[in-house]
């Protein structure tokens, strides 16, 4: 899975899945625009991956504001002459039974996971039009697969992924891009860590391969999909929920 010469923009890089994915995408040898809005975590991630031999920019970006996504984009085009590579993955949580939702947290949940994913999209995909060669990658949720209680804004986002994924990969196919998504189950990230032990044990149950995932998971998963060995699969789902979830 070389990706030498290759430059991805990954959103959410300063932490859990988007920081793993980061440190493997630059491992098999992208240059890495890493996009947050927390600037001395984004810092410590490019010294890291710059003492390794990388190519790193930081991009201080909140993807729930269009213009910081246009600024942000167009400063990594800038830095590295061209996005090849485009892993959405930045989101949030406002965890709310939907008689209790306030509009509020259903708006930034959609406009964080969902119409920054779409936004981003449109800001990077002129350059993999333009070189007739692109990798689209959204991260979705399996609760974006299968529903989950207090979670009505959260699961409609990560199924709005999933859509987008798909109409995408149609409309891009024939110039070489290819969009997928990935859906990861119980990873072991900050999101996660605060669940109390009751609700981990309960979870650790239904995951038939015996244990929660690593960010590293998913990210070997976004890597192989960024690579060409996965050449020949757009518009496609791939679970990384060790069985959680199966069909």
């Amino acid at each position: 899975m070389k990706l030498d010469g290759r430059v991805a923009l990954v959103t959410g890089a300063s932490q859990g899945i988007g920081h793993a994915c980061a440190l493997n995408l630059a491992r098999h040898g992208a240059a890495v625009a890493l996009a947050a809005r927390n600037q001395q975590k984004l810092e410590e991630l490019a010294e890291q991956l710059r003492a390794a031999g990388g190519k790193a920019a930081v991009i201080v970006m909140d993807v729930a504001d269009e213009e910081q996504i246009k600024t942000g984009v167009k400063a990594a085009i800038v830095e590295f002459g061209k996005i090849d590579i485009l892993v959405n993955n930045a989101g949030i949580t406002r965890d709310q039974l939907v008689m209790r939702m306030k509009r509020a947290d259903w708006d930034a949940v959609l406009n964080t996971n969902l119409t920054s994913a779409y936004l981003t999209i449109q800001q990077v995909i002129g350059s993999m039009l333009k070189q007739r060669w692109g990798r689209i990658i959204n991260i979705t949720s399996i609760f974006g697969q299968t529903g989950q209680v207090g979670q009505a804004n959260y699961a409609a986002s990560k199924a709005g992924l999933i859509g987008l994924t798909m109409a995408m990969a149609r409309e891009v196919a024939s110039r070489n891009i290819t969009v997928n998504a990935v859906a990861p189950g119980f990873i072991e990230t900050g999101m996660t860590a605060g669940l109390n032990e009751e609700l981990k044990q309960t979870a650790l149950k239904m995951i038939p391969l015996g244990r929660v995932g690593a960010p590293d998971d998913v990210a070997n998963a976004v890597s192989f999909l960024a690579s060409d060995e996965a050449a020949y699969i757009t518009g496609h789902v791939l679970n990384v929920n060790g069985g959680m979830l199966m069909g």
